[in-house]
């Protein structure tokens, strides 16, 4: 009577270890897609507020996984401020104070220029992928694309401050939604997107939100007005040089 069980315990593993290989590739596919190889984009920011609206345009660069520069373009009382990073490194520069400050890991969950994304969700490291563990909790049909629910849950000992994120991802590579929750498992905000157009031969979501879960009228947008895909980017874009001086 052992041989059955021993072979059921063998395929429960092995089942169990092919849905979380699917959902690694699902979210390691989408977070791919997202950043490309390389690109070079526009935004318009708004931070929305009860009492208040903001916005700015950023101009963008992203290479690889790990490296990214935004620095705003407009306002231009806000011109020339600017994130990079490079590998695991980030650094901002404020031309008011002409400092470049590196930011410690522990700063990458703060706020980004007071909106509701941080500088970890605007650069989009890689963190996601190296850090979480997912597991692929459903799949359903929308308009004859599936859409993969995962649920991704940080590794022991792993620098994050997420206790879970929750993902919904359409068969074609394309991150629908990103909810974040505390380490009670409690949902603090989430992420959207939508207005999907084909832009470089290649779908992609021109409009992202990030709102909070406990707060009404409190969302920050992102809207592409374009974005262009590229194979690489000269180096020297991300670099602190450039940081200070991109040449807008």
């Amino acid at each position: 009577m052992k041989k059955p069980i021993i072979i059921a315990v063998i395929l429960f593993y092995a089942i169990s270890s092919q849905a979380m290989t699917t959902a690694e590739t699902i979210v390691k596919n989408a977070f791919d897609y997202w950043r490309g190889e390389a690109s070079v984009s526009t935004i318009v920011m708004t931070i929305h507020r009860p009492d208040w609206i903001r916005s700015m345009t950023i101009k963008a660069w992203t290479q690889g996984e790990s490296d990214s520069l935004f620095v705003i373009t407009k306002p231009a009382r806000d011109r020339g401020n600017a994130t990079l990073k490079a590998g695991n490194r980030m650094w901002i520069y404020n031309p008011k104070a002409n400092r470049i400050i590196k930011l410690p890991p522990s700063m990458m969950s703060q706020s980004w220029q007071g909106s509701d994304f941080s500088n970890n969700d605007l650069a989009k490291t890689d963190s996601l992928i190296k850090d979480y563990v997912h597991t692929l909790e459903n799949t359903t049909v929308d308009q004859g694309k599936k859409i993969y629910s995962i649920k991704s849950m940080p590794k022991p000992e792993a620098p994050v401050i997420w206790g879970m994120i929750k993902l919904t991802i359409r068969e074609d590579n394309i991150l629908l939604s990103e909810t974040f929750f505390d380490e009670d498992h409690k949902a603090v905000k989430i992420m959207t997107a939508w207005d999907i157009r084909k832009t470089d031969d290649k779908l992609f979501p021109m409009k992202w939100k990030m709102e909070k879960s406990d707060a009404k009228d409190e969302y920050t947008r992102f809207v592409y007005e374009k974005i262009k895909f590229e194979k690489s980017l000269n180096k020297n874009i991300f670099t602190r040089t450039n940081l200070k001086n991109p040449g807008l």
